[in-house]
């Protein structure tokens, strides 16, 4: 995969344009603050959602834990207009699945959200230079998956969810209380760390629990 990388006249400085996709305000910010203290780095843009990347960036960052859509059928899309971006994929749920997507997105850097501020911004400098990383705990949580932690009827509670059925339909369905299912779905959600019944399902898919 090439990497577009500008030739800094003599006396310049070769700077890094760096687009950050982040949903939580909170990190977005700090992973920009991170990078913006590096003189070989320049931060375009902090954006939520990788449809809304402007500039020409040599490197993206973005976390695909994002709610909002599929992240990494995004960053396809992103790598078709923009080929000489080098992403860089956060997440705290990688697993073979994932990792494999991603691989496939033509991603080149793969990463869990707990990493140091100095071996992130290092990373970054890495796949702007074509280099491609992974993370060890990376290759550990998708070759080393947990257990799977939904109980059969949590599974069963969580297919007919992703068939679209309200809880009342999953109620009448599975031969259980309206309220039973409420408990389950909050349980499931609790389970696989999502804020929604949505993001459950993307979770336990990648995961390999459904």
């Amino acid at each position: 995969m090439p990497v577009l990388i500008r030739v800094p006249k003599i006396g310049e400085r070769l700077v890094i344009r760096v687009v950050i996709v982040e949903e939580m305000g909170l990190l977005r910010s700090a992973l920009s603050a991170v990078l913006s203290n590096e003189s070989d780095v320049e931060v375009l843009a902090e954006v939520d959602s990788v449809e809304r990347i402007t500039g020409r960036p040599d490197v993206i960052v973005v976390d695909l834990d994002l709610t909002a859509n599929d992240a990494l059928t995004a960053v396809a899309r992103v790598r078709v207009r923009l080929p000489g971006a080098a992403v860089l994929a956060m997440s705290a749920r990688w697993s073979a699945d994932l990792l494999l997507r991603a691989v496939e997105a033509e991603v080149l850097g793969f990463v869990s959200k707990d990493l140091s501020p100095d071996r992130f911004v290092r990373l970054v400098r890495l796949i702007a230079r074509g280099e491609r990383v992974i993370d060890p705990r990376v290759a550990a949580a998708a070759f080393n998956p947990p257990a799977n932690p939904l109980t059969e009827r949590e599974r069963d509670v969580l297919n007919a969810a992703a068939e679209g059925l309200p809880p009342k339909e999953i109620a009448t369905r599975l031969h259980l209380a309206h309220g039973t299912v409420r408990n389950r779905l909050s349980d499931i959600m609790r389970k696989t760390g999502a804020r929604n019944r949505l993001e459950a399902i993307r979770v336990a898919r990648e995961k390999g629990w459904l």
